[in-house]
């Protein structure tokens, strides 16, 4: 089934993949900073967005999806969630990106006895539990934890409850299984082996995804550079916009 696909802009083509419970529009803001020398595309993932009626299902199925929207020789940048989807397709359709842009991401989201960077599994159990109950508080409830810890978290909030609104949430069977696949991916490994370029665009104050994640993946990487947003939280592409366009101008250009 075909994803929603919004393009913007004139140049090489750079593809923004957002994260769990949202939609393309979260980069918004973003994505006209870098229009003006680029072709960026924002890409529902499936059941979320205008593409509620694709079915989530596993990584790989989400990344078989994603894909053929993904123009050859592309940028690609992944955000929380869509840092996953981002490595696993890098790993899965090698050659399909030309480079690799990781913001706010982790190749594991859960803790492991070897894996301290990471949100703790019960946490996780818990929101899983309340989907059950009330899915919609619940949503709203992980999705407020992208601003927690960063600068005018209120004010942030408000936002992705506005971005959430704009485009309604997820299909009914999605935020289960886009949970499921936070709480089972591990590419530790797939990451390793990423030959192509890679920047990584992480804030010192992320409350969800630590920072030991991202300083893990740019020297675990063997051509990333990562890029350090001291005061940022998990939505550096919103609270520092120009910093983190900068990043990711160069990592477009690159």
């Amino acid at each position: 089934m075909t994803l929603h696909v919004e393009s913007l802009g004139h140049g090489p083509d750079l593809v923004l993949l957002h994260g769990w419970g949202l939609h393309g529009g979260v980069w918004r803001s973003l994505a006209d900073r870098l229009a003006g020398a680029w072709r960026v595309h924002l890409v529902d993932l499936p059941g979320h967005g205008h593409s509620r009626a694709a079915p989530f299902g596993r990584l790989d199925d989400v990344v078989d999806a994603v894909a053929p929207h993904v123009p050859r020789g592309a940028r690609l940048c992944g955000w929380s969630l869509g840092g996953l989807v981002a490595m696993r397709l890098a790993a899965r359709h090698p050659g399909h990106a030309r480079s690799l842009a990781l913001v706010s991401a982790t190749p594991c989201f859960v803790r492991r006895t070897d894996w301290p960077h990471a949100m703790a599994p019960e946490t996780l159990s818990r929101f899983e539990q309340g989907l059950r109950a009330d899915p919609a508080a619940t949503i709203h409830s992980f999705v407020s934890l992208n601003a927690l810890g960063g600068p005018e978290a209120r004010a942030r909030v408000r936002e992705l409850a506005a971005c959430l609104v704009e485009r309604g949430t997820p299909g009914a069977d999605t935020p289960a299984a886009g949970l499921a696949v936070l709480r089972e991916a591990d590419l530790r490994e797939d990451a390793r082996t990423l030959a192509l370029p890679v920047t990584v665009v992480h804030g010192g104050r992320d409350a969800l995804v630590p920072v030991g994640a991202g300083r893990w993946l740019g020297s675990a990487l063997p051509r990333a550079r990562l890029v350090e947003i001291g005061g940022a939280a998990h939505l550096p592409f919103v609270s520092h916009a120009d910093a983190a366009a900068a990043a990711l101008s160069e990592h477009a250009g690159g």
